[in-house]
């Protein structure tokens, strides 16, 4: 007997579609922050909201005005905006 097996996973989250060289850049720009500071030290910043949403426009800016790599962290700055988003929506 010859059958297919089944798995119903039609309405699951894909996480194989993420782009992981990206992604990488993203856990990158985390270390950074967690090796400057400490780890988790972003959940105990006073004003986070402003502060990160300030951070991520300045960070989408530069890259917009063609600075790409961030010149304390040489990460991209896309990847430090994508970190404020992530914090913002935390």
């Amino acid at each position: 007997m010859t059958s297919k097996g089944m798995k119903f996973d039609g309405n699951k989250l894909r996480w194989s579609l993420l782009p992981w060289l990206p992604l990488k850049q993203v856990v990158a720009v985390i270390t950074f922050g967690a090796l400057k500071y400490e780890p988790n030290n972003w959940q105990q910043i006073d004003n986070a909201a402003e502060r990160y949403t300030d951070s991520l426009i300045r960070h989408v800016s530069a890259h917009i005005e063609g600075e790409f790599l961030d010149p304390d962290s040489w990460l991209p700055h896309l990847a430090h905006a994508v970190c404020c988003a992530l914090f913002l929506m935390w």
